[in-house]
């Protein structure tokens, strides 16, 4: 039997992709050695140029490495780099989004190079009832995105919003939850839009969720601040709430949030996050730092911004041109070491709140454990902070609940 390795690029809901594409394997067996596969899947990601880059350097290594394997491009850079990869002979194939479930009878059709992009308003149907090597549950609940902020790419290669069928959400949710799992994230292009193509919301699906037997946490990947209703707002009570959002500011400055085409703004921003912190929620957030137009005025004023924010934890980019958005037209451009300095500056900031935060959460704190070398278990708590536990004992539970942990600069540690 021939044997594939998948090598996933990007975020969560690659990593969801890679576990539809693994389901679908009837004919092949996994292999976690890129070295002696016969195919080798890159589930690519093609955000920025630089991730772009990743992708081709990975391919140009893997041929030179393992040079009888076929490379499969797969992920969203199949639909903006799949055709002058393919041209070039750098790849074998090139499956679009809406081929991934078809990847079985792909594969053993072809055994010349193809080309089957697909289009993009496709929607899965798969059941993914396990997840290699993961403790927690992604669950994809959409694809795509009807945003159009000026410097994202992400619209023109996922299509626009499309909300998964409820029942096959809660019928996948089900499954994973009788085979172990207990956390669940949901994730998707724009998570936030769910249901308003089916007269339905995100809350309305939480709620059901969360009646599933075996459902103990459930996660949300990032939103939108404007997608954040009373509606929602309301389950912030609720104990299946993981206690910890991410909502995508991007910026903290109005004239930066205008130029990006943002649908946010400040004020709103700060009235939204300190009305959540009130019921005890970490709350992340996505920055861009570096954007055209980025003066020294606007970065103080944005800085001082972020300090009145109850912000914990931030995914901070510096900014990366990205062809055929609007941003990459834009000027002034920002060098790289000034980005990088304020990168250092702005996360400086949040390590800081997020230490705050840490020191006053020591109790009741529910960790999931994901992975344990040489006695030391690591894992994540209700409020999305990593825990390391040293046990002499092997901890077969996979939650434990910890009380009174000593808490350090770069995370949470307590011993047994």
């Amino acid at each position: 039997m021939q044997k594939v390795y998948f090598k996933t690029f990007g975020c969560r809901t690659n990593q969801f992709d890679t576990q539809v594409m693994m389901s679908k394997l009837k004919e092949y067996s996994l292999t976690d050695n890129e070295l002696e596969s016969d195919y080798i899947v890159v589930n690519s990601c093609t955000v920025t140029n630089g991730a772009d880059s990743s992708v081709r350097n990975y391919i140009s290594s893997m041929k030179r490495k393992n040079p009888e394997a076929k490379v499969i491009l797969a992920g969203c850079g199949s639909h903006s780099k799949g055709e002058s990869l393919f041209e070039d002979k750098k790849v074998f194939g090139v499956i679009g989004h809406s081929e991934k479930e078809n990847i079985n009878a792909i594969l053993a059709k072809n055994d010349k190079p193809f080309y089957q992009i697909g289009d993009l308003e496709h929607i899965d149907s798969t059941i993914v009832e396990d997840f290699v090597g993961k403790s927690r549950a992604f669950i994809k609940i959409q694809e795509g995105c009807d945003f159009a902020c000026s410097y994202c790419i992400i619209p023109q290669v996922r299509g626009g919003a499309r909300s998964h069928k409820e029942e096959t959400i809660l019928e996948q949710i089900s499954k994973l939850a009788s085979n172990g799992f207990g956390e669940f994230i949901l994730t998707g292009t724009n998570v936030g839009s769910y249901g308003l193509d089916h007269n339905t919301s995100m809350a309305k699906l939480l709620k059901k969720m969360s009646q599933i037997r075996g459902v103990r946490r459930i996660r949300i990947g990032s939103l939108e601040p404007i997608q954040i209703d009373d509606e929602f707002l309301e389950l912030l009570k609720e104990p299946w709430m993981a206690k910890q959002l991410h909502i995508a500011l991007q910026h903290t400055s109005d004239k930066m949030l205008t130029l990006m085409n943002r649908r946010n703004t400040f004020k709103t921003d700060f009235d939204l996050f300190h009305k959540i912190s009130e019921h005890g929620y970490a709350l992340g957030t996505d920055y861009i730092v570096g954007h055209p137009g980025e003066d020294e005025d606007e970065w103080k004023i944005a800085m001082d911004r972020v300090k009145t924010l109850p912000l914990t934890h931030v995914h901070a980019f510096s900014y990366s041109k990205r062809d055929n958005t609007a941003s990459a037209t834009m000027k002034p451009e920002i060098r790289g070491n000034i980005a990088k300095e304020r990168h250092k500056e702005l996360t400086a900031i949040i390590n800081a709140k997020n230490f705050a935060f840490r020191r006053a959460h020591t109790d009741n704190l529910e960790v999931l454990f994901e992975s344990e070398k040489n006695g030391v278990y690591q894992g994540f708590d209700q409020y999305f902070n990593r825990i390391s536990v040293t046990s002499e004992e092997d901890l077969q539970a996979n939650w434990i609940l910890l009380n009174d942990i000593q808490v350090t600069q770069d995370g949470n540690y307590a011993n047994f």
